[in-house]
Formats: C-alpha cells, structure tokens, sequence
C-alpha cells in the first residue's frame, strides 16, 4: 500500500458519543490478523462455518496476501470492528484467479477482468451493525476504486443455510427480473444450489449487504451457488461503476 491510499482511506465517523470509527488499509500483520480474527468470529463462530485455516481463530487462505484489506477500528476500545477485502486485477492475474472462479464459471466476463475488483470476506463486528460501519467501509472501496481507474466491482455474497437453503432459494426465486444481470454478464455456478428441491415460497429475508449492493444499481450474476466449507449458498454480485446509482453515490460523497 503507498501512502496516497492511506491519505485516501483513512477516514473517522462517530459512533457514539463516546467513540470513533476509522477506516483504513492495512499496513502490517498484526492489523492483518485482527482482520482475519473478526472474520473468523463471524464466519465460524456466528455462521457455523467450516474453514480450512491452519491457525484456530484466524480466517486465512491462499488469497489473503495477494489482497488489501480495509478495516474498520473503533479508536475508543482499539477493536477491529469491520473488514473488507480487496482483490485487484493486477493481483488476480499475478495469482490466476479471482477467488469467485472457484465457485462461478466466468467464461463471458473474461475480457472484463482487467477492470475487475473483487470485494470479499466482507464482515462487521454484531454490536456495530447499525449500518455506520458498513457505509464508512463501502466510501472506502468505492474510492479505492476510483483511484485506481476499476471499472467493475464483483463477489460473492453470503446467505446462511443453517435453515437447509430455503430462505436462499426463495430469495433468488422471488428476484425481481431488474436485478439479475443481463445475459452478456451472466455467471454459472459450479455447484448450484438445489433451488429445484428446496421451498421457494418463503417470505425473502435478503441480507442487509446484498440489499445495498442492489441499491447502489448492481446486479445478480446468476443462481446461487453452494459453499459446503461456508455452509452458504453464494451469490455472484456484478456492478458496473458506470451503474452506480446517483443517489447512491452523493449519499456516499463519490458523486462527480
């Protein structure tokens, strides 16, 4: 990380009366392994999931250190409270892939991915979930992005299963046809959740993340897929910068 992006995203918000959010990038392993402690209280501990780590109570994979990470620290307590990490397309092409190609097929998004940033591992502490935190860390990316000339934000967002994939199945059943994303961005996944055997009839609890990611104008990739380790079903989340919405962008201050 240079030192313009650490001027460009380091940012203070109040939380409270007594305590302040600043969002950053990371600049060394300890700030590292916060990051990846929070993310394995949320991902494992919160969401039951089943990670491959080689270290208990830390969250890592092959991916980490070809990524930046944004966290956001409650200055007060000196806690880590949110992360975002950061994949960009110079990096991804060093490594060879995006982490998405393990669970999508993106043949038609091929020759978008020099313009490509991956967002993942997004998680937020329970007791900062207000929605602060959050928007303080998507500010952050969007001018990271700016910055770097990205012309596309892609991931996968994360629905629970521990209700046997139905709330999943029936969030995607029930997508208004405005927010699948037209047929030349179209993704596969690799191990499609069984939508077919699951009920696609229940009242659609989409996650809070996955709504802001449709309001700010993306677009679902395609059906979900299975992550057996995550025990989640995934979402493919493709945005164009060009479709950021206007409203989405002034509330966020990234409006030109």
């Amino acid at each position: 990380m240079d030192r313009l992006d650490e001027r460009l995203l380091s940012r203070e918000v109040p939380r409270s009366n007594t305590s302040t959010i600043r969002v950053s990038l990371t600049t060394n392993q300890r700030e590292l392994s916060e990051a990846q402690a929070l993310r394995w209280r949320v991902f494992s501990d919160e969401m039951g999931a089943r990670l491959p780590s080689k270290t208990f109570g830390i969250d890592e994979d092959i991916f980490d250190p070809h990524c930046d990470h944004l966290i956001a620290r409650d200055t007060q307590t000196d806690q880590v409270v949110g992360t975002y990490r950061l994949l960009s397309p110079q990096n991804a092409r060093r490594i060879g892939c995006y982490y998405a190609d393990a669970e999508f097929d993106l043949t038609r998004l091929q020759l978008l991915r020099e313009g490509l940033l991956e967002l993942g591992r997004a998680c937020v502490h329970p007791e900062y979930r207000s929605g602060k935190v959050i928007s303080q860390l998507w500010q952050a990316i969007l001018e990271y992005a700016r910055n770097r000339n990205i012309r596309y934000l892609a991931g996968c967002a994360s629905m629970s299963m521990l209700d046997g994939g139905h709330g999943a199945a029936s969030a995607y059943a029930q997508l208004p046809d405005v927010f699948r994303a037209p047929i030349e961005y179209g993704v596969f996944p690799r191990t499609p959740l069984p939508i077919d055997q699951l009920d696609q009839s229940r009242a659609a609890q989409i996650p809070a993340l996955i709504k802001a990611y449709l309001r700010s104008g993306a677009w679902i990739g395609g059906a979900p897929a299975w992550d057996p380790e995550f025990n989640t079903a995934d979402f493919f989340i493709f945005l164009p910068m060009s479709r950021l919405t206007l409203r989405y962008a002034k509330h966020h201050g990234v409006a030109s």
